[in-house]
């Protein structure tokens, strides 16, 4: 008989059994994060996302005086609009003031933009909005404030910033409504009075001026909401529509696209195309901080050409967009490096039935 003593491993201990047992039982519940932690985490993920000034201060601001969406019709010969004794100037060959850092002024496409973009274009697909019907308005309140110069010439200043109320019709058809805080309402339409040459000494008779069709640079709602949803397509499209606009390809896309943001209101599907469009942009880059012209702070997706750098400004926490600052990148006679030329805020987005209406809050 064999009378050696058994080893204490020749026994399984609990210690052994237990990962096999362990193996058996249902995968414990994973709590969902609370809401203020799922928050943080988010501002956590754009923190990584946004690279900080090298300086280490706050990067900061900026967003180019866009053109307006809205459509004034006036006379071909007339070559500035002067209202109240105002120009709108070129504000790269002239001084400005106030000033603010800008961030990454000659960055090149970056992962980190293309992550945040990602990121928008999921919030805004998930967006709830309404249907807007082909005879109803979109209204749009924001906050602005573009400098300008005044019409006898001298600096440009900074205007002190201003309610803004556009009315415009769904499908183009009828006319909007252009109000702003300080001047008459102005009465927006596809057609408008002009002065028609017959022949060189022909007496100017009156007409009108034709509607054109809606496009990337003329767009009504159902324009907008026609648009494919293939970022590819997409940028085709955009980059078509506005070839001969300007010398930088890649910025004339960059500015429609941030024009459509600003001053239409495009179906989620469409709206996350735009922003994964704008990914493929070379040279768009993230700012970590930057406010919009009623002081909310926002990350900035931002792009820098012709000494200015513009900027998209999304809410940190739910990605919805808030505005846009324009910023001058360069010194030179405009003024020093940071002087804020142009601001907005969108403030309310609305359909309603007719031009002059106020959504209910």
């Amino acid at each position: 008989m064999n009378t050696t003593p058994r080893h204490p491993s020749d026994h399984p201990s609990e210690e052994d059994e237990r990962p096999g047992l362990t193996a058996l039982l249902p995968p414990p519940p994973v709590p969902g994060l609370a809401p203020d932690r799922e928050l943080f985490l988010r501002k956590a993920l754009l923190a990584d996302a946004a690279p900080a000034d090298p300086s280490g201060r706050r990067t900061a601001r900026a967003a180019r005086p866009r053109r307006q969406l809205v459509r004034l019709a006036v006379p071909a010969v007339i070559c500035t609009l002067a209202v109240g004794g105002v120009t709108v100037v070129n504000l790269a060959d002239t001084p400005g003031n106030g000033t603010t850092a800008v961030p990454g002024g000659g960055a090149t496409n970056s992962s980190e933009a293309t992550r945040l973009l990602d990121h928008i274009a999921l919030a805004t697909t998930g967006a709830k909005q309404p249907t807007v019907r082909a005879d109803q308005f979109v209204y749009i309140e924001s906050k602005v404030a573009y400098a300008g110069q005044s019409a006898g010439g001298g600096p440009v200043t900074m205007p002190p910033v201003h309610t803004r109320q556009v009315w415009l019709s769904a499908d183009g058809s009828r006319p909007g409504l252009l109000r702003e805080a300080g001047g008459p309402d102005t009465p927006l339409g596809t057609d408008g009075p002009v002065e028609t040459l017959d022949g060189p000494g022909a007496t100017p008779r009156p007409s009108t001026l034709d509607a054109s069709d809606p496009s990337i640079s003329n767009p009504t709602s159902a324009y907008v909401a026609s648009l494919p949803t293939d970022p590819d397509v997409l940028m085709k499209l955009i980059r078509d529509q506005t070839r001969g606009q300007g010398q930088d390809p890649d910025q004339r896309a960059f500015t429609a696209i941030g024009d459509l943001l600003a001053e239409t209101w495009a179906p989620p599907k469409v709206g996350a195309a735009l922003y994964r469009a704008a990914a493929k942009i070379p040279g768009v880059a993230v700012v970590h901080a930057a406010d919009d012209a009623t002081g909310r702070e926002g990350i900035a997706v931002a792009r820098t050409a012709h000494g200015e750098q513009t900027q998209w400004i999304f809410d940190p926490a739910t990605y919805a967009f808030l505005g846009e600052r324009t910023v001058l990148a360069e010194a030179g006679d405009a003024g020093p490096a940071g002087t804020v030329v142009g601001t907005s805020a969108v403030l309310t987005r609305a359909v309603v039935d007719r031009p002059g209406e106020i959504p209910a809050a």
